[in-house]
């Protein structure tokens, strides 16, 4: 059956052509662009980027920030014949761009003009860039460049002239196998790969992913995600867009931060139903939300702590874990729910009804906290190279601390290093099969052979399903820590709850490579230390202080502690070293799906690691953790 994102259009707009679908801060208020508008805008481009020269099979990258012209742009280059290359605006490097662009052949390239200046350094080393579209209007223009307005009166110039059937005949040409977008991968170990997604790929994971929760055309998202990313594209606008539901963007500041500061302002404006969210941006809500009420006085911080403390009792791990006793407290939970998390829920705008979380794994304590609040945040689990949705939980089927349930139709295993199929609750690695799966690397046929087996995904994660028919993702097989009898065990969970129980770790990285202990790198949070030591922060004191404090953060996880027994001591640092800056994407120690990129830590911090494994480094107030703790500011 034909079912292309050119389909999928198509019929949204036959079916809701007076809903608003797209929504973008103008000025002072959000301006609404219905199912019809927006075709109508589509056509327009895309005829533009036909007169342009652009035909069947051509390449186009897209590097802004979320807007409409974002979706407008990517729809357009379909019914033009081309196929999307979206490219990160947190991309700072030259040579992450040059090698993108090159690698995908690009021809034609739309940019924001915040993201202008990147293109311009770099336009002269490639050869084969025809024209840079930028999508804001600037006094002047360089050379192989135009605005976008432009090529939209093409467009209204072109269909004038031409039958429109002619032009919609291109994008009616397109097949299910053909060529979407190429999404690039991190490359924080190896060169960049270009994931190649048809549009079956995009169109199956649409409808796979709405037998998992269903999209009111009523609802309006939010999204915070890059629009580059293969998790914003089905989640964030396709199922939207299938369902006629609307979808609105971020109001682009002239700087990040500004941008960033505007994204609180607007959730309250559009009042969105649902948000999606990856695991940095949860804890970045929670601070803030827990900054607020500390900020209320010591009675309401109190009052909130106890009120959080019962629902955690009363929800559990979702319905089906409750006993009956729990219902007992039902009515504790409604009084605090009106008095604090109602309250709380209005910073949201409102009507959320539920986060979706992707990007890694998310501290079940940290789920249990939005649980508390109303608004749940389910966790779901997916890859690039699977277009990327393969399993979440919902609002009809939850259960904290998994990955939820599978999406239908989809065929997942759990197999053994020898490729045997384990049974319910055995760990090994997930591998799956279905029209999601990617095509393959864009030029990279031994990547593709590695990964796609037989017409199965090696997803290169480990995991295990329950007899509930929940899926548990454990973490990479590439990051275990491997102690020195060789057992092996996942970090990222115990990286999560330990940033998640102490406000004095911001960021956290395990390390074991078959040694008789576990370490760790840290990146404390310099303010709260200093409020919480009780000598002068400058003081030797202090600093011996301060680096304790972390310890017995890091303690209440062993023998004794609030949370003993949550994990296998073994893995647990023994020792620390506090860095001297966090990692971001900046350093590339975090990569542009917000994971850290465990390989480009392991090889800048090498000589670290292997002090923390001599008797000095294994004592945590060394001399360099001293120095460290608060900086040379102190």
């Amino acid at each position: 059956m034909k079912k292309t994102i050119i389909d999928l259009f198509e019929e949204a707009v036959e079916k809701y052509p007076l809903n608003s679908f797209l929504f973008e801060k103008k000025d002072t208020v959000f301006q609404e662009t219905t199912y019809l508008e927006t075709r109508d805008l589509v056509y327009q481009l895309g005829a533009g980027l036909v007169a342009f020269g652009v035909t069947k099979g051509d390449h186009a990258a897209l590097l802004s920030e979320g807007r409409n012209l974002w979706i407008i742009t990517e729809l357009a280059m379909f019914y033009a014949g081309a196929a999307n290359i979206p490219l990160s605006v947190k991309l700072e490097e030259s040579n992450d761009l040059i090698f993108r662009i090159q690698h995908a052949e690009v021809r034609y390239l739309f940019v924001s003009g915040n993201q202008l200046p990147k293109i311009r350094a770099i336009k002269n080393q490639l050869p084969l860039l025809k024209h840079i579209v930028v999508l804001d209007e600037l006094p002047t223009y360089e050379d192989k460049e135009l605005s976008v307005k432009q090529l939209f009166e093409m467009g209204t110039h072109h269909l004038k002239n031409t039958d429109i059937n002619n032009f919609l005949a291109i994008g009616q040409s397109i097949t299910n196998d053909d060529i979407a977008t190429i999404t690039y991968t991190s490359g924080t170990t190896a060169e960049p790969k270009g994931v190649m997604l048809t549009h079956r790929n995009y169109t199956a994971n649409v409808e796979q992913s709405l037998t998992l929760l269903d999209i009111p055309e009523t609802w309006r998202t939010f999204i915070i995600l890059p629009l580059d990313h293969c998790f914003a594209h089905v989640v964030g606008f396709y199922i939207f867009m299938t369902s006629g539901a609307g979808v609105a963007t971020v109001q682009v500041g002239k700087t990040p931060l500004e941008t960033l500061k505007n994204i609180p302002i607007n959730i309250k404006e559009i009042r969105p139903h649902l948000i999606l969210s990856v695991p940095a941006l949860a804890k970045n809500f929670r601070k803030n939300i827990e900054n607020g009420v500390r900020a209320q006085g010591r009675t309401i911080d109190t009052l909130f702590h106890c009120a959080l403390k019962v629902a955690y009792l009363y929800h559990q791990r979702g319905a089906s874990t409750k006993k009956l006793w729990h219902k007992m407290l039902y009515p504790f939970v409604k009084l605090f729910d009106k008095l604090l998390f109602s309250k709380l829920r209005e910073a949201f705008g409102g009507n959320l009804q539920f986060f979706i979380g992707g990007g890694a794994l998310l501290d079940i304590e940290l789920q249990q906290f939005y649980y508390a609040l109303g608004i749940p945040m389910f966790q779901g689990y997916g890859l690039s190279e699977a277009t990327p949705v393969i399993s979440s939980n919902g609002p009809d089927s939850h259960l904290l601390g998994s990955s939820g349930k599978v999406v239908k139709p989809l065929d997942l295993k759990i197999i053994d290093t020898q490729n045997k199929e384990l049974h319910d609750g055995e760990v090994g690695e997930i591998v799956i099969r279905g029209e999601n799966v990617m095509a393959g690397y864009w030029k990279n046929i031994e990547s593709t052979r590695e990964v796609l087996q037989d017409g199965w995904l090696k997803t290169g994660d480990m995991g295990y399903m329950s007899s509930e028919g929940f899926l548990y993702v454990l973490g990479r097989f590439k990051s275990l820590l491997i102690g020195n009898d060789g057992e092996k065990y996942s970090p990222e969970g115990i990286e999560e709850a330990l940033v998640s129980n102490s406000h004095l770790i911001d960021q956290v990285f395990l390390y074991n490579n078959q040694y008789a202990y576990t370490v760790a790198l840290i990146v404390a949070n310099r303010e709260a230390l200093k409020r919480q030591v009780r000598h002068n922060a400058a003081s030797i004191e202090g600093k011996q202080e301060a680096i304790q404090l972390i310890l017995q953060d890091i303690n209440k996880f062993r023998a004794g502690g609030v949370h003993a027994g949550m994990f296998p001591e073994r893995w647990l640092p023994a020792t620390f070293a506090i860095l001297a800056e966090p990692f971001t994407e900046q350093n590339r120690m975090i990569n542009s799906t917000m994971k850290v990129a465990r390989g480009e830590v392991e090889s800048v911090y090498k000589e670290t690691f292997d002090f923390l494994y001599t008797p000095e480094g294994k004592i945590a107030t060394n001399d360099r953790n001293m120095e460290a703790v608060f900086g040379s500011a102190s």
